[in-house]
């Protein structure tokens, strides 16, 4: 404690201390009120009765009254707020949408795609130079058509929105979660109110307007807002463990030990102190600054600081000018390296911050970052192998085979080339790298943690959610958590009976129900009530002391109330009260009777009381004498059984006093003693009724339960069992902390991990335990190397205290209720309501996230697969990928995402807790994972390159093999992209299971998300893939002037006319035909050509494939007479292969292989008045075909 008050001075800058000595006129500076809360106990009474002669000393300083308080006066308030700061920790300040952007930025799998969207979009604006030679040889047989040249840079664009489409995504979560948590934060802060007394009056303020100098009060179960001076107190006790980890009550006594702390819990007691500290000056104030919170806070300073000094460097430097330059200056010198001494201060900070270890990766982020580089790296390789086989190919076809040379005019062709091999070799890279796989974690994350939040898991770190899917251990506390954290009384023993439940009140004598409500609403805090709960359904509240909440509880569980006597006596009227303490146990209340006589009310701990009484009510409400024998047996029948439940026995009895001589109230031996037992209840903090069905699945998913308690060892006990972390015939431990750090340390008292191994494998119950020992446990726990597997640790907590542990954790939950800031700063995940069953939600969630991604996994990996290796046997045997770019774009893209959204919402069920957590070290994707992936990619390779190689003659279509390089896809390509979409999206199906499972189709109506995104997929797949003659509405589009229309001078142009139809023709969009007519018409063609009769030549509905087209007089008439006997393919297989390949790859006009020349507008026709509209050639066809011929 003493080093964080210590390094906590640094704060404010000595200029700005020195500003404050002389400030607003009050007696203490800031930094004297700070240093002086940093002592405790003798020293801090001692620094006061130096400084300020005593408390009131202080109160006239601070220019307060002890009694009055401050007076009202805003001015005053105000002033005091900029001298000594406001009670407000501001915040770590929010990221900006811009910052959370960046960081989700720094993924590798992103990176990769990042620098192949950047290549691949490089190199589709690349320009191949002008038309090359003949000289150059039939080299550029694979003039890329323009419609595809046009497409090419959707390839890289796509992969960029996808990465923009992750980004926007991560950082949106991110932010909205961070917007969440605020809300939560500041809907707390207002409603926290404390009592001050102001003029004289006593009024409740917001906690964060409480000034210097104000006056509060202070009483049992309070929170202190803010370091304090007590003024006044009576036998108060504070619970300093969230500060300094002391389980031990402190007491507080204006003569003994006067300083009060923020953050520690009032045990006992009241009081009234004068605040000296509030906000980042009081001690929770320091704690916060250091974990970070305050941490803009200091670099304010920080500027306000070299400021300050730079404006007095300055004025030396300056003396005689005036004050406006000085102004100047100090801008000035701020903008030169600072002066060495406060560089040095600086890159110190720097070193600190950057010495701040980064919480290690999750488990599964750890696996992707991995699976992602191996896949980058299979990818590369493919590409670069692909990129030179093609090009040796190539090489040996143009420079040995052909043996032409290599010409200085012809470079720019053989460079066009060889970039368009590499565009091939990027497209198989770009293929390789799963870029649905981070978009794939992100929606499954944002789907948990939105989810999550209905289960009452706040995340605040999304990859908690998923690290808890891989907990192998909890380390959870009691109170609250795994019980209700209120008191009740569960068993009692009254007129001679011992009731297991709340007794029928019925059951029961008048006298004695009389005798026991009085007894329990005088003789406890007036201060304690039930209060009615604050939400519909919900448990009453309790206030005050838990054992007396407990036993007003019984009072009304029996039908009666405790208000109306309460009301009868008010507190004014208790003649005298022994209140509670360690030493007595008990508690004690005199009231004076209607006859003149006194009556005392008593209730403690069962074994001190008993021992006190003589008598006992029976079961008509008479006494009957109450000998040590019957009170052996009692012990043994009801106090030691019920001790064994895990309850707290409390005995509540009473004694008359006749009316007459007053007793010696002070001697309490003789008053306290010679009583009448009413009854003995057991008191439990009862188990929450969830807790053991949820503990006994965290065991069956093969997550060990931990209680770390601060309660004693046999409640601890008594709780573990009923909660099932401990069962009968199991070898396990139950330790209190002392024992547990004898065991654990060596001679010197260092912690040594060997011996911690022995101890936490068994250990299941920590009892009487610090914070410190559960920081320790946890380390020891995660740091420990004697399983095949690090294990992963979650920890639950509340207290300020607990900040270390849930910051060591892999995932630290907060309770949402009962937690204080500091806890909720540190943790991963809160609870909002603070229940143990909600872990095991979140546990189920994590593991979904997990099975989620490996889903996809599955599912993505078999299409990169088949892509990769197809594009790559393509690319080498046919010179071109079967699968164009944006076709495997298409895939890549749209269903990887959709498939990312289809397969990431599948919602979790019971079954994920059957099986034992993954680990760190399993590989994500598992055997039967291979097995699926390697069984359906071999599937599909067969089912594709049977389409590929033999395709056409099953379907008796054109081969779209052989093609020149990126010409349009032919029908054949065409149906071997539709098989591989359906392929994949029957697959899509498959990969909803990974467990080997037989039923795919298992619950698949339980997730609409998926079922919507199958059946939309081969929707639009279908539309895709309808071939533009078909859709009417768009035949009529584009076409040219009708015959009427057509010049002599157009008809003058029609030389020039043929080139440019043909590079109409060349634009043709990826489009194909297939059916029937196109078959039969074909064959007609060839018959007519065979038999050169044109009678049989009916017109065709469009020119179905280029061996039609050629028949056109443009194409026969101009250039290629010689190469007429092309057009029947049969024969041409056979005879004229190598003049074939020749043509295939002679320079432009390229055949065209597109299927669907409609687009451009040209048509063929069996008659003179409908001449081909693009290319308006004044012979009619047929007589051309006639002549040619």
């Amino acid at each position: 404690m003493g080093d964080m008050a210590n390094s906590s001075v640094d704060f404010y800058p000595k200029s700005q201390r020195r500003e404050l000595n002389h400030a607003g006129g009050f007696g203490c500076t800031l930094a004297e009120l700070r240093s002086l809360m940093e002592l405790r106990g003798a020293e801090a009474l001692q620094k006061v009765q130096e400084t300020y002669t005593d408390v009131n000393g202080l109160c006239r300083r601070l220019k307060t009254s002890p009694t009055e308080g401050l007076s009202d006066n805003t001015a005053d308030l105000e002033k005091r707020r900029q001298i000594y700061g406001q009670n407000f920790i501001p915040p770590k300040k929010p990221k900006t949408f811009l910052q959370l952007v960046w960081e989700a930025l720094q993924d590798v799998t992103l990176i990769i795609l990042e620098i192949a969207a950047i290549i691949s979009l490089g190199l589709s604006f690349y320009a191949p130079p002008g038309e090359e030679s003949e000289a150059c040889g039939n080299v550029s047989a694979g003039a890329e058509d323009e419609g595809e040249a046009e497409a090419g840079w959707i390839e890289g664009a796509a992969i960029l929105l996808s990465v923009i489409c992750v980004v926007l995504v991560t950082a949106f979560n991110d932010w909205s979660k961070e917007k969440q948590f605020r809300g939560l934060q500041s809907r707390i802060e207002q409603e926290q109110k404390f009592t001050v007394i102001r003029n004289g009056q006593q009024v409740q303020i917001p906690v964060a307007e409480l000034v210097v100098g104000d006056i509060a009060q202070i009483k049992y179960g309070d929170l202190l807002p803010a370091d304090g001076v007590l003024i006044q107190g009576n036998d108060l006790k504070i619970d300093e463990s969230s500060l300094t980890g002391e389980s031990d009550h402190v007491r507080k006594s204006v003569d003994k030990d006067p300083m009060l702390l923020s953050g520690t819990h009032v045990m006992e007691g009241s009081g009234r102190m004068v605040i000296t500290a509030v906000g980042v000056n009081s001690q929770t104030g320091i704690i916060f600054t250091l974990l970070g919170a305050g941490g803009e806070e200091e670099e304010k300073k920080d500027k306000k600081g070299k400021k300050d000094r730079n404006k007095q460097q300055d004025g030396a430097v300056e003396n005689n000018q005036n004050k406006a330059k000085k102004q100047d200056g100090a801008v000035a010198m701020e903008m030169q390296p600072l002066k060495s001494a406060e560089g040095g201060e600086m890159e110190e900070r720097e070193k600190k911050k950057a010495s701040v270890p980064k919480k290690e990766k999750s488990v599964l982020q750890g696996k992707l970052t991995k699976l992602a580089v191996q896949i980058g790296k299979a990818g590369l390789v493919m590409s670069a192998i692909t990129v030179i086989i093609l090009v040796l190919y190539f090489v040996i076809e143009t420079f040995v085979i052909d043996g032409k040379t290599w010409l200085a005019e012809c470079t720019p062709v053989y460079v066009q080339y060889f970039v368009k091999f590499f565009i091939i070799g990027v497209t198989v890279l770009v293929v390789a790298v799963p870029e649905g796989l981070p978009l794939a974690v992100t929606i499954s994350l944002a789907y948990s943690v939105k989810k999550m939040m209905k289960d009452n898991n706040l995340v605040r770190h999304l990859d908690a959610c998923e690290t808890m899917g891989n907990a192998t251990a909890i380390c959870s506390d009691k109170t609250g958590t795994l019980t209700t954290n209120r008191m009740t009384v569960v068993q009692s023993y009254m007129g001679d009976t011992h009731y297991k439940e709340t007794p029928d009140p019925s059951n029961l004598t008048p006298k004695t129900l009389d005798l026991l409500v009085h007894a329990i609403a005088i003789n406890s805090a007036y201060t304690t009530k039930i209060l009615p709960p604050e939400k519909e359904g919900g448990l009453p509240r309790q206030v005050g002391n838990k054992t007396e909440c407990a036993l007003l509880g019984f009072v009304l569980d029996l039908r009666r109330d405790y208000q109306p006597v309460r009301e009868q006596i008010p507190e004014e009227k208790l003649y005298k009260v022994y209140t509670f303490n360690s030493v007595r146990k008990s508690m004690s209340t005199v009231t004076c009777m209607p006859d003149g006589g006194y009556r005392l009310f008593s209730k403690g701990a069962s074994e001190i009381v008993l021992k006190k009484c003589t008598n006992i009510l029976n079961s008509n409400g008479e006494l009957r004498s109450f000998r040590p024998r019957d009170r052996d047996e009692m012990v043994k029948k009801v106090i030691e059984p019920m001790a064994c439940d895990g309850l707290r026995t409390i005995c509540i009895a009473y004694r008359d006093f006749p009316a007459g001589k007053e007793p010696e109230w002070d001697n309490e031996n003789d008053i306290v003693i010679d009583l009448t037992c009413i009854a003995v209840v057991g008191i439990e903090d009862p188990v929450r009724p969830e807790v053991p069905e949820a503990i006994r699945k965290c065991q069956r998913a093969g997550i060990t339960v931990r209680m770390v308690t601060g309660d004693n060892i046999n409640t601890a006990r008594a709780i573990a069992a009923k909660c099932g972390i401990i069962q009968p015939g199991e070898d396990f431990l139950c330790l209190e902390g002392k024992e547990f750090n004898r065991r654990i340390r060596n001679e010197k008292g260092e912690i040594e991990q060997e011996r911690l191994d022995k101890i936490w494998p068994k250990l299941r119950v920590l009892a009487r335990s610090s914070p410190t020992d559960k920081h320790t446990l946890v380390k020891g726990i995660i740091d420990s190397t004697i399983g095949d597997q690090r294990q992963v640790v979650a920890v639950t907590g509340d207290g300020t205290n607990d900040g270390p542990a849930l910051k060591k954790a892999d995932v630290g939950f907060a309770m949402g209720i009962a937690g204080t800031d500091v806890a909720k700063e540190a943790s991963d995940i809160i609870l909002t309501d603070d229940n143990f069953s909600s872990i095991v939600k979140a546990v189920m969630w994590g593991r979904n996230v997990y099975d989620s991604i490996s889903k996809f996994l599955q599912f993505q990996l078999t299409v990169n697969v088949v892509a990769v290796i197809v594009a790559f046997t393509g690319a080498c045997i046919t010179q071109d990928s079967p699968l164009k770019a944006v076709q495997m774009l298409w895939v890549n893209l749209i269903m990887d995402t959709f498939a990312s959204l289809a397969l990431a919402t599948e919602p979790p069920t019971e079954a994920l807790l059957l099986r034992k957590p993954y680990g760190r070290n399993k590989p994500l994707i598992s055997r039967t994972m291979m097995k699926n992936i390697l069984g359906h990619a071999v599937y599909q390779l067969i089912i594709i390159f049977t389409l590929l190689f033999v395709g056409e003659i099953f379907f008796d279509i054109d081969s779209g093999r052989n093609a020149p390089l990126h010409s349009p896809p032919s029908e054949h390509y065409t149906i071997i992209f539709n098989t591989f979409v359906m392929m994949q999206l029957f697959n899509e199906i498959n990969a909803r299971k990974i467990h080997g499972e037989r039923n795919v189709f298992d619950g698949i109506f339980g997730n609409p998300i998926f079922c919507t995104i199958v059946l939309g997929t081969f929707g639009i797949q279908v539309i895709a893939t309808i071939p533009t003659s078909q859709l009417k509405c768009l035949k009529e589009a584009g076409h040219g002037p009708g015959k009427d229309e057509i010049t002599d001078e157009e008809m003058a142009e029609d030389e020039e006319e043929i080139d440019h139809a043909e590079r109409e023709l060349r634009r043709g969009q990826i489009l194909w035909f297939r059916g029937l007519n196109r078959i039969q018409t074909q064959i007609r063609v060839v018959k007519a050509f065979r038999s050169s009769l044109y009678e049989g030549l009916e017109k065709p509905d469009t020119k179905t494939s280029i061996h039609n087209f050629m028949t056109t007089p443009e194409f026969l008439i101009n250039d290629y007479i010689h190469n007429i006997p092309l057009i029947d393919d049969t024969d041409v297989e056979e005879s004229e292969g190598p003049l074939r390949r020749r043509f295939r790859a002679s320079p432009p006009p390229s055949p065209n292989k597109n299927n669907n020349a409609i687009d451009s507008g040209i048509y063929l026709s069996t008659d003179v008045s409908k001449t081909p509209t693009s290319s308006s050639s004044p012979v009619s066809p047929l007589h051309s075909m006639e002549t040619s011929l």
